[in-house]
């Protein structure tokens, strides 16, 4: 079975959503996140969003890259958007490299009305982006 880590700073929004919508493409698959910074805790309004479509991220983590540096994988996927924002780079074991980059929700800055359209946008763009890898890399 295929073993896929999923890399951001943070690990508590775009990762912990990648990570949601691929286990839930097939529970066969090991999926895990991590981040350069841990934050230690999940976004609230990602868990939210992904809750809505029926991904229950509530019993993830937000865990050290570290953790995961000695395992071998065979995907290892960054999810860090903008020039601004620098891809943490993986050491460890593995197989394919590859970056699918995504803005980060948790920087918008607005009404509640127009923060939480963000969280919507970027969720939907990480289902269809990692659909996308899952149906060209894993298969169904």
């Amino acid at each position: 079975m295929k073993k896929i880590l999923i890399l951001c700073t943070g690990n508590s929004c775009r990762s912990q959503m990648a990570h949601g919508f691929l286990q839930s493409f097939n529970k066969d698959l090991i999926v895990r996140s991590a981040g350069t910074e841990a934050s230690g805790k999940l976004n609230e309004k990602a868990v939210s969003v992904m809750k809505e479509i029926g991904i229950d991220l509530s019993e993830h983590t937000s865990d050290s890259v570290d953790m995961y540096l000695n395992e071998e994988w065979d995907f290892v996927i960054t999810v860090c958007g903008g020039a601004n924002e620098a891809c943490p780079a993986f050491i460890g074991n593995v197989k394919n490299r590859l970056h699918i980059g995504f803005d980060d929700p948790s920087h918008a800055q607005g009404s509640d009305e127009f923060i939480m359209s963000e969280f919507y946008r970027v969720r939907d763009e990480i289902k269809e982006a990692f659909f996308e890898f899952y149906k060209k890399e894993i298969g169904s």
